[in-house]
């Protein structure tokens, strides 16, 4: 699903979205399954949202945090989510 407006999502999503993309123990593919957006459509998404030098630091901060990427992740970390997110945020896989 490429995000070419942004109408395609609400701001609470866009929201979330930004919020999970800085979090380092989220990976792209909790973001992927939660609203259907890949790696590039997030990329897309921040640098549109992110003033500019957010954007690089983000970049910068993703490109080195091995949780980003489950293909990087260490072994033990099965899930993708923080155990205390459900009292957290209103995240939709923590209300399954």
């Amino acid at each position: 699903m490429p995000i070419t407006t942004k109408t395609d999502l609400d701001d609470i999503a866009i929201d979330r979205i930004i919020e999970m993309a800085w979090e380092d123990r989220t990976p792209f593919d909790a973001i992927k399954f939660q609203f259907g957006l890949n790696e590039a459509d997030v990329k897309v998404l921040m640098k549109r949202e992110l003033k500019f030098s957010s954007y690089k630091l983000w970049r910068k901060r993703v490109e080195s945090c091995k949780t980003k990427h489950v293909a990087k992740r260490v072994e033990g970390i099965e899930r993708f989510k923080c155990s205390l997110q459900r009292a957290i945020t209103n995240n939709k896989i923590s209300k399954r």
